[in-house]
């Protein structure tokens, strides 16, 4: 097989250069489509702990305490 790929000619330029380019498209398209789902990712993990810090400003000025984690297992 590999003697079969060693005689196997190579492309022109002309024509290589048209699958150089779309190889170059779908990895960049791709790179877009990651940051963008990573971006989304961060975001809502950024909403979430916002709201968990807003719920325990509310308990602190409440004069709510923590439990105890003698108090949880009971």
């Amino acid at each position: 097989m590999l003697h079969l790929l060693a005689e196997a000619p190579a492309l022109p330029l002309d024509e290589a250069g048209k699958y150089v380019g779309a190889a170059y498209g779908v990895f960049v398209t791709l790179l877009v489509v990651y940051v963008a789902i990573i971006g989304a990712r961060i975001g809502r993990v950024e909403r979430e702990l916002k709201e968990l810090a807003d719920m325990a400003e509310g308990r602190d000025a409440l004069g709510e305490r923590e439990p105890a984690a003698s108090e949880l297992v009971r």
